[in-house]
């Protein structure tokens, strides 16, 4: 028998605009998690308060605080706080963990259907559905604007083979182990709202474009890569300047030869695959990776 006890843990930061609509859209699940652990990161906001509040209705739901650190801290700075969560509970009491953000709307019967195909796929090992985000920007009264009314939402346009970072539901043993294939649906019933698109959360679309740039140059992609995939950001909001970013970020670290990732061999196999990709296409690519590493990972294997 399969739990399907799964556990959130939320990295926040001054979500005081959002954080009702993401409460009220996990509360109102079909299954409900078994333990939600909210992390605030030093808000300076009503974050604090808001938490507090559904924390005292339903006991599921832990919020921790962190000392506020002068400014939102991205990358490190969340997976600190993530961990802060994740040493605050005994991952073997779960059979799923969510790293979620604060700042989305899920459908109501999201985590239900995450599970339902996990189970199906015991080589699954991290999952979610599509975001959506509204363009140019969230209405006012998001609180109350409905997913259902699509002539504002635009995708994200997450490739199948990720997982959404806002919304990444794993396997617990795939967690502890680091393996397992990664995938995503753009279903009806798993489309999400982004109220604050990827990318964004610091600063603006441009900041966020930059740093993926950056961090592509970090990672070992080559330039042929970054130029089709930035002409791509060209066409989806933010028109033109979104890919512009990324090729300042990518094209500057060039320049001054920032440091790339030590792993000679894993920057090596970021190249081959995405030349893969180029001349193949991703989703043959990606089918045939998928199937040179069937064995690698083992779901039944002990922790």
């Amino acid at each position: 028998m399969i739990s399907r006890r799964y556990c959130l843990i939320t990295p926040c930061r001054n979500e005081a605009r959002y954080a009702r609509r993401t409460l009220n859209s996990v509360v109102g699940q079909s299954e409900l998690p078994a333990r939600w652990v909210i992390v605030d990161d030093g808000s300076q906001d009503e974050t604090p308060r808001i938490l507090a509040e559904y924390a005292a209705r339903f006991p599921w739901l832990q919020v921790l605080r962190r000392p506020d650190r002068g400014d939102r801290k991205l990358g490190g700075g969340v997976m600190e706080a993530f961990y802060t969560g994740y040493d605050a509970i005994n991952p073997s009491e779960f059979e799923y963990l969510c790293k979620l953000d604060l700042d989305l709307d899920l459908p109501p019967r999201y985590f239900e259907l995450l599970m339902d195909r996990m189970e199906a796929d015991p080589r699954i090992g991290t999952c979610s559905g599509k975001a959506y985000f509204f363009w140019p920007g969230p209405p006012d009264d998001a609180v109350q604007f409905p997913l259902s009314d699509t002539s504002r939402l635009v995708s994200e346009k997450i490739a199948d083979e990720h997982s959404v970072g806002a919304s990444k539901f794993y396997r617990i043993t795939c967690f502890r182990q680091i393996g397992g294939r990664a995938v995503s649906w753009d279903d009806p019933d798993l489309r999400f709202i982004h109220l604050r698109p990827m990318g964004t959360s610091h600063k603006s679309w441009w900041t966020g474009r930059v740093r993926h740039g950056l961090i592509q140059y970090y990672m070992g992609t080559t330039p042929v890569w970054m130029l089709a995939t930035a002409a791509y950001r060209m066409t989806r909001p933010p028109y033109v300047v979104g890919g512009l970013g990324m090729l300042w970020g990518y094209f500057r670290s060039m320049i001054r030869r920032d440091p790339r990732y030590g792993d000679d061999e894993f920057r090596r196999f970021v190249r081959r695959y995405q030349w893969a990709c180029l001349l193949k296409g991703k989703p043959r690519t990606t089918a045939d990776l998928e199937a040179r590493q069937a064995a690698s990972w083992d779901p039944e294997r002990p922790v």
